[in-house]
């Protein structure tokens, strides 16, 4: 797990016992170059994204707006509302993405064998809140 991972802004305040706990429970998939990992305008499928290795871009309307590499995440939001993606995603190189969603985390918010309590999960919705 790339290192930068423990260091974003959603999981501050968060160890990496736990964090790591959460990346556990967590799905994964691989995209190939210039695959698209999500469309402008999509309906939200309450998943969110941490970049595990390689390279995207974030486009509107086509135009490259910005570029994420390992460790950064995206639609995060889409894991507490429904709102459409805003932005289509598309793999620049081979990757590999850690996705969590809305059902990963109520398991994980029941299950007291994973160590995540309501009280992390309130953290997590707060440093949310403040990236947005």
């Amino acid at each position: 797990m790339p290192e930068n991972i423990y260091n974003l802004e959603i999981f501050k305040w968060i160890t990496h016992d736990i964090i790591e706990q959460i990346i556990m429970n967590c799905k994964e998939r691989t995209y190939t170059t210039g695959e698209m990992v999500i469309s402008e305008w999509e309906k939200s499928n309450w998943e969110w994204y941490i970049l595990k290795s390689g390279k995207v871009s974030v486009s509107l309307k086509w135009a490259k707006i910005a570029e994420l590499h390992s460790g950064d995440i995206f639609w995060e939001i889409a894991l507490l509302n429904e709102e459409e993606r805003t932005a289509t995603i598309t793999a620049l190189e081979n990757i590999e993405v850690i996705i969590l969603s809305y059902d990963n985390l109520i398991d994980m918010i029941n299950n007291d064998e994973n160590k995540i309590n309501r009280t992390i999960m309130e953290r997590i919705e707060e440093n949310i809140a403040r990236e947005s």
